[in-house]
């Protein structure tokens, strides 16, 4: 359905000069009362309901639209949520997995790429733009972001969005950041790029799972995310929103039910009964329930694949965190595996060769499993040349361990349009030009290339 605006401007082309947009600029969506006409060479591509954008060459789109309306409160939401068919001339199809490979139209897809989690506190769609064609520039394909951000009250004024908002034990998803959301994913789409997208998370960094607990329970156990009823039944309507909006959106890679999922989270608090059962029960529930809603996308955990035998003493192959990777990977919906590696933090002997053991260790599970595996996220913090060292050994041991693919953590660009820079990356960021940057570059080569 045409907005009043573009109906306005529709009758009013043949008696006034055009209005151009910018290359990747806004051209269309409901709502948007601005320039509609592209440059010369662009064509005015529909995303979704909500979103158009400039990009180069044509494309075509079918659009869908359905809404419901229900009463928002830890029992129920109020939403409107619209489902949209699109296509690009960039990104068609849905990723599908065989075996331990990516699929896509019938070919391989190649699973390479950073992680970027901060599109959501970009200033304009010309900042996406610039960052997502720094991240492409590596021969990537896939960039994993976030999809959620709780917070307690009204949302702060700035660039940032506030995907849902909580008054007492009362949540409300915010429409404006799904507006927004729309913007990262065509922009992403327009650079051949696609998207994982986490639903919540471990950690207190944007809300995640303490949110939940804290405003429906009054409680500090974070463990309670995965089993009170309540919770996850909160939880499950935030999801029912976000990824009925995009089950039609080829622009989606994957869905994740958390990023790094554990029994315990930022308030350091749980009851003493989660264990591997506890959020391999929760697991099973999600991501069948994902499923029913949506029967295009992949589903993966967001694990940082804890609980795993053939290793050392470290914590991080023991079970205490509730997690078991082989188990969890075999549940029949979830698709593909994912690995983070850490060994600072994680008090690992030895960087170099503990990350390679680790990914190796992986790897085998891939093939018993016969599902694909990402090293999702890896990092060290150093020196350029000592972050290359590292990054050297542990790239080539995905290649020959013959690990699907990686997503480094995290990517960087300088100079934005707005004048704003990414986020601070906290010693981890990978900025182009620089020697890391470099590295991934000829290592996502090296994937296609393994074939």
């Amino acid at each position: 359905m045409l907005s009043k605006a573009a109906i306005a401007l529709a009758i009013l082309a043949g008696s006034a000069s055009a209005c151009v947009t910018t290359n990747y600029g806004q051209c269309g969506g409901s709502g948007y009362t601005g320039c509609t006409e592209c440059p010369s060479g662009y064509s005015c591509t529909v995303s979704s309901q909500w979103y158009s954008q400039c990009i180069p060459g044509t494309g075509t789109t079918t659009t869908t639209t359905t809404t419901t309306t229900t009463t928002t409160t830890t029992k129920t939401s109020t939403t409107t949520t619209t489902s949209s068919t699109p296509s690009s001339s960039a990104v068609t199809g849905f990723v599908k997995t065989s075996g331990q490979k990516f699929t896509v139209n019938g070919g391989t897809y190649y699973l390479v790429g950073e992680n970027a989690w901060w599109f959501f506190t970009l200033a304009s769609t010309a900042d996406m733009d610039k960052a997502f064609a720094d991240i492409a520039a590596t021969g990537a394909t896939t960039v994993r972001t976030w999809g959620f951000n709780e917070v307690v009250g009204s949302c702060p004024s700035g660039n940032t969005v506030c995907f849902q908002t909580w008054s007492g034990s009362t949540p409300t998803i915010q429409t404006s950041a799904l507006t927004k959301f729309d913007q990262i994913v065509a922009s992403a789409k327009s650079h051949g790029l696609r998207l994982i997208v986490p639903l919540t998370n471990n950690w207190s960094d944007f809300g995640g799972m303490d949110v939940y607990v804290k405003q429906i329970l009054n409680s500090n156990n974070h463990d309670y995310f995965y089993s009170n009823t309540q919770v996850v039944t909160a939880f499950k309507n935030y999801v029912n929103t976000f990824v009925t909006r995009y089950k039609n959106e080829p622009g989606i890679l994957a869905w994740e039910l958390a990023n790094e999922p554990r029994c315990i989270g930022s308030t350091g608090t749980m009851s003493g009964t989660c264990t591997k059962a506890t959020i391999t029960s929760w697991i099973t529930t999600m991501s069948a329930y994902i499923k029913s809603i949506d029967t295009n996308h992949l589903v993966a955990i967001g694990d940082e694949g804890f609980g795993l035998s053939g290793g050392d003493s470290n914590a991080a192959y023991g079970y205490t965190s509730g997690l078991d990777f082989a188990n969890n990977l075999a549940i029949s919906t979830v698709d593909f595996g994912t690995v983070h590696l850490y060994p600072i933090p994680w008090s690992a002997s030895d960087s170099t060769n503990w990350g390679s053991a680790w990914i190796t260790n992986h790897a085998t599970i891939q093939k018993s499993v016969n599902k694909p595996t990402i090293l999702e996220e890896y990092g060290v913090v150093g020196s350029t040349s000592s972050q290359v060292s590292v990054y050297t050994s542990w790239l080539n041991t995905v290649v020959s361990s013959g690990m699907t693919g990686s997503l480094i953590w995290q990517a960087g660009s300088n100079s934005l349009p707005s004048g704003q820079t990414t986020p601070s990356q906290d010693g981890y960021g990978v900025y182009p030009g620089d020697g890391v940057y470099q590295l991934i570059t000829s290592h996502n080569a090296a994937i296609k290339a393994r074939g």
